[in-house]
């Protein structure tokens, strides 16, 4: 029932997310950067991760080329596939460091693949497809980013960025789903319950 829900919220928001325009991603995301700079979580953070965007999500590259010049580290996610998990990576230089992988996601070229354990980060910016205001996430269905928090006691402060059309009423939640402490979108900041 929950798999089935969650399926469907999954296609309806990511049917609305993708019907945004390329200008309307453009300047949502550019909002969103703003108001995600503002923050006064951001602007205390030494070290901030970031997802790299892929298909119709928020547009991070603006707020990482923002943060690093502010001089805040920042990570990004690395996949392995193999071991169904997420390696944190020190992102040093955007334009040079990263590439796009067979599974359609920007990532770090194995060179500059930079592990950091999740302690090292002070602020974690999250992706999802839809969230609801007491900050459940709903994810592409893979669980990484579940996996990665729930043998943790202690956590970064969790941040997701998205378009107000993904938020929805109400997303029903596993025992291993995650929890976002916040939700910024291109129209308010979401303190989540």
């Amino acid at each position: 029932m929950i798999a089935t829900r969650k399926k469907e919220i999954r296609r309806e928001v990511l049917k609305k997310r993708d019907n945004l325009s390329l200008k309307e991603r453009l300047e949502r995301s550019g909002q969103i950067c703003d108001n995600l700079m503002n923050l006064a979580e951001f602007q205390q953070a030494r070290v901030v991760h970031f997802f790299l965007t892929t298909k119709s999500e928020v547009m991070t590259e603006e707020a990482i080329r923002r943060a690093q010049s502010l001089g805040k580290e920042v990570v990004v996610p690395v996949i392995d596939k193999g071991e169904r998990r997420i390696c944190l990576s020190k992102l040093e230089d955007y334009d040079q460091e990263l590439t796009m992988m067979p599974h359609g996601i920007p990532e770090p070229k194995p060179e500059y693949n930079r592990c950091v354990p999740l302690s090292y980060v002070d602020l974690m910016i999250l992706p999802g497809v839809a969230f609801d205001i007491q900050g459940h996430r709903l994810g592409y269905g893979a669980g990484y980013y579940d996996r990665m928090f729930r043998d943790e006691v202690e956590r970064p402060l969790l941040v997701a960025l998205a378009f107000e059309v993904q938020i929805v009423d109400d997303i029903p939640v596993g025992d291993h789903d995650v929890r976002v402490d916040k939700i910024i979108t291109e129209k308010r900041i979401v303190e989540c319950e």
